[in-house]
């Protein structure tokens, strides 16, 4: 496909979601590929928080569109010589490389390492809906002391990371609290395996208190760190652990009573391997490849809820918005029109 052009979605600058020039639609050249990628044909993508992050921050105008989108299915259409373990031909899902051009676009150059064959029984849009979440809540709790009995807090339970998180935590057997506060949100987290939903507007440490629990073994805050630092703080069990993936804003106080409990917070950032080329990066498409078996054996359910149709200006700017309201239940997807 060399010299070959392609359409992509793109961003030059940060501008608000209710304006049309948030997104536009232009023509490049298809990417690329290093000999340790593969390039796909891109099918459907999904859209995450970080996607709102990054064109957010993106404070000076850009001469060149920057293509935004980590979390993709499609077909591998070309192979770099370094490659194995894939065809031509292949269905594959993926989240990718935050360095790298994303997956709003027609076509990817994606490392090969970071990527696993699609889940069979999904289809591509359900697919997409699953890498990044998935990578994010495994290669936490994979640094976790998640076992059978012990009590995990989710915080932020219906969201996207939310969503899988419940399905992989009861798959290590722990008692799993949500926190959802509308009444769609606290059955879509039951339904996905969660043991009792308490309402994070509420007070939480007393509605743990009611199912009896004094203190949770494990706490995962994937919403917001600083307007629940004190409630973990007080919640946490000796010996515990909190997992965190949201960035703080102001300074916290990591000491006592945190050091006195020899509590453990470890951070996520799902995009630190392929950032950093850890030696270890493969892990990512070890990860995903187990969780397309557990996707086709029916262990673990996909969290696509909300399908736009094709992807475009428009829609791109509804899921933005959608994820800038903190109202988003699980995962938005869009597919790729390869006739535009």
């Amino acid at each position: 496909m060399m010299g070959a052009r392609m359409k992509a979605f793109g961003i030059v600058d940060s501008v608000p979601t209710d304006r049309e020039d948030c997104f536009f639609l232009f023509d490049c050249a298809t990417p690329t590929i290093l000999p340790t990628d593969v390039l796909v044909k891109i099918h459907a993508v999904a859209v995450n928080p970080v996607d709102t992050k990054v064109r957010r921050m993106q404070n000076s105008r850009l001469d060149t569109p920057r293509i935004l989108g980590w979390d993709a299915s499609g077909e591998i259409v070309a192979m770099g010589s370094e490659v194995s373990g894939f065809r031509v031909g292949d269905a594959v899902y993926y989240a990718g490389d935050i360095t790298r051009p994303g997956c709003n676009a027609a076509y990817q150059s994606v490392d090969a390492r970071l990527i696993a064959h699609k889940p069979q029984r999904l289809s591509f849009e359900e697919a997409a809906a699953m890498p990044l979440t998935t990578l994010t809540a495994w290669e936490g709790f994979e640094r976790m002391n998640l076992r059978e009995g012990k009590s995990l807090l989710i915080l932020g339970a219906a969201g996207g990371v939310g969503s899988i998180a419940i399905q992989l935590a009861k798959q290590s057997g722990c008692h799993v609290i949500a926190t959802a506060s509308r009444p769609e949100t606290r059955q879509w987290c039951l339904g996905l395996g969660s043991d009792a939903v308490i309402d994070h507007r509420g007070d939480i440490i007393a509605q743990c208190r009611d199912l009896g629990f004094s203190q949770v073994d494990a706490i995962a805050n994937f919403v917001d760190t600083d307007g629940y630092w004190d409630t973990m703080v007080e919640l946490i069990a000796p010996f515990g652990e909190l997992f965190l993936i949201v960035e703080p804003k102001v300074a916290l106080r990591i000491g006592d009573p945190l050091k006195a409990k020899c509590v453990s917070i470890i951070w996520e950032f799902m995009f630190a391997r392929a950032k950093f080329q850890t030696p270890d990066r493969a892990r990512q498409g070890e990860i995903l490849k187990q969780a397309s078996e557990w996707f086709d054996a029916g262990i673990l359910r996909h969290t696509m809820t909300t399908h736009l149709g094709d992807m475009s200006e428009q829609t791109l700017r509804e899921a933005h918005a959608c994820l800038e309201s903190g109202r988003c239940m699980g995962k938005i997807v869009l597919s790729v029109n390869h006739e535009v």
